[in-house]
């Protein structure tokens, strides 16, 4: 593992108790490294809005957002289980957890993934989601990856808790709203692009959040001009 990304990970994830905070970029940010520094395929991050219901904030690939949703609609899975217990959920085969979550397993193994692990984002007794783990080979998952991931989810969730101190609940709440309103124009948006240039979904986030990190543009605002036609996204790398 590379410990000066991992340092540098901390520093960033910490680094985002600041008043300009993108909610969207920092669990971006989590899913990315989480997939970049523990040998996993893929990374999710389910939160919950103001009423105690998850949603699908942040996913590492098309597929597994896609997959996170089919959890959340069949109420059914592990990163459910670990949100409703607030203790972590590891399966080494989903093929075995058949009886357990018959369509999640079934599903998680038509979408390649044979390994999930999901990990509370919690502090104390409070529980604000769950960050998740996919791998598309069957096994345990590694403990030291295991204490590592669980430390970027604990410092992520003491930076959105941290918000919610400082700008009172209804902000955060306000940001929840707010985010996946964003969510759904960074949708059309990649829908838009992959279209234009005939790449897929994921090749055309990563090109949509490159060009807003390189251009210092917020993802939703970059995406909203891009669908209404303001923003032609000259000089955009795939």
């Amino acid at each position: 593992m590379d410990q000066r990304l991992l340092s540098r990970t901390f520093v960033e994830l910490a680094d985002n108790l600041v008043a300009d905070f993108d909610l969207m970029d920092f669990l971006c940010l989590l899913t990315d490294r989480c997939v970049g520094m523990l040998g996993v395929s893929a990374a999710g991050v389910l939160l919950a809005d103001r009423d105690g219901e998850l949603r699908v904030m942040a996913a590492s690939s098309e597929q597994v957002r896609l997959l996170e949703l089919f959890q959340l609609q069949n109420d059914e899975g592990p990163c459910l289980e670990c949100f409703r217990t607030g203790a972590p959920v590891s399966v080494s085969d989903v093929t075995t957890e058949i009886h357990r979550w018959p369509r999640f397993a079934a599903q998680a193994h038509h979408s390649g993934f044979a390994a999930v692990q999901a990990l509370p984002m919690r502090l104390r007794d409070e529980v604000v989601g769950a960050l998740n783990l996919f791998r598309a080979d069957a096994g345990p998952f590694d403990p030291v990856g295991t204490l590592i991931a669980q430390a970027l989810a604990d410092v992520a969730t003491i930076s959105l808790l941290q918000q919610r101190t400082t700008h009172l609940s209804a902000l955060l709440n306000e940001q929840l709203r707010t985010a996946l309103s964003s969510r759904i124009l960074i949708e059309q948006a990649k829908g838009k692009l992959a279209e234009r240039l005939d790449i897929d979904m994921e090749q055309a986030f990563s090109a949509l959040r490159a060009y807003a990190r390189a251009h210092n543009r917020r993802l939703s605002n970059l995406a909203r001009t891009f669908i209404d036609g303001t923003e032609p996204l000259n000089g955009l790398v795939v």
